[in-house]
């Protein structure tokens, strides 16, 4: 039924979420997975040209981190082929799973950028209307707080 997934992932609490959850969906299956990061190139082009260079470094950074952490999540219970693309992150998420033939993709609700969206992040929120597969979104619970 679900023979490839993609799992979308920039790093953040949310993102980490859904690879547990698309890894655990995965093993389930048996199926074929692949996490994707997307750099995305308008918030470099976007930014002061003083610092263009430090941000791209960031945002390659974050996105050697959070690859590792779908590998090390990963590591022992299935394969993972990992990919990383340049653009807007959800029109690059939809044509990657295109390409790959992908069930499903999994990502978080929530991504690095937090609250500018009520339910569903922009980028979860593109992908979920643009993508011909079905799209499982793991939301981010609440952090608990010590009183």
């Amino acid at each position: 039924m679900f023979e490839t997934v993609v799992i979308a992932t920039d790093g953040s609490e949310s993102a980490e979420r859904s690879v547990r959850a698309a890894v655990d969906f995965a093993t389930r299956f048996d199926a074929e997975v692949h996490a994707l990061y997307v750099a995305d190139t308008d918030e470099i082009e976007n930014s002061p040209a003083e610092i263009r260079d430090d941000l791209e470094t960031a945002i390659e950074a974050a996105g050697d981190e959070a690859l590792s952490f779908a590998q090390e999540h990963a590591e022992g219970s299935i394969p993972l082929t990992t990919a990383v693309r340049e653009g807007d992150p959800a029109s690059e998420i939809v044509d990657y799973a295109d390409e790959i033939d992908a069930d499903v993709i999994a990502m978080g609700t929530r991504g690095r950028h937090g609250e500018h969206a009520f339910l569903l992040g922009s980028v979860a929120e593109a992908v979920v209307r643009t993508a011909p597969q079905p799209v499982l979104t793991v939301r981010q619970l609440e952090s608990t707080e010590a009183a």
